[in-house]
């Protein structure tokens, strides 16, 4: 396990260092919360435009409880896993390029940003395939995108975002399960 770690904190220093102050701006906009936000409020209401206005909001309350369930369940990982991120790792800290003023909370494994875009991708992406035959590829890159932001500006490891990624995934494909099951097809 230390060798994996290593290995980790090894490629999370050459990824953080191929950052530049002309790109930072962009990854700070993918980083923000907002930038899911805008996103998938935009998809909600196409939903409730093209079907029903009560559908979109069934969507939305399934939406809420998506992100309770990654963000609470991102939560309890880092308490118990309890590895710190890059910025606050008294090893490497000093070779970070933190491209924000602050580092966020103390633990890192695994991101929240991570589990909540996948999530949130597989799951638009598979209810808008019917729509958008490559939305769903489009959204998983958009998730990538957010994903990696955290590696950028300094604040996960590689690491954090892969496993992130692995169980917002498998998060939001349960939910679009559950979706099938209880809401009629649209």
């Amino acid at each position: 396990m230390e060798q994996i770690i290593g290995w980790d904190s090894d490629l999370f220093l050459w990824l953080n260092s191929q950052g530049t102050q002309t790109f930072d701006q962009f990854w700070m906009i993918m980083t923000h919360r907002l930038s899911n936000i805008a996103i998938y409020f935009s998809l909600l209401l196409f939903i409730g435009y093209k079907n029903s206005w009560k559908l979109a909001g069934y969507l939305f309350i399934i939406t809420c409880l998506l992100i309770l369930c990654t963000d609470q369940l991102t939560n309890l990982f880092k308490v118990q896993v309890g590895r710190l991120r890059p910025c606050y790792d008294t090893e490497i800290k000093s070779l970070v390029r933190l491209v924000k003023p602050t580092c966020g909370g103390r633990f890192s494994f695994f991101s929240g940003h991570a589990s909540n875009s996948f999530a949130l991708a597989v799951f638009y992406g598979s209810i808008l395939r019917l729509y958008f035959k490559f939305m769903p590829f489009v959204l998983l890159f958009i998730a990538a995108l957010i994903a990696y932001s955290r590696v950028y500006i300094g604040v996960h490891f590689p690491l954090d975002i892969f496993c992130g990624a692995i169980v917002g995934s498998f998060i939001g494909w349960a939910f679009y399960k559950c979706w099938q099951k209880f809401i009629p097809r649209f």
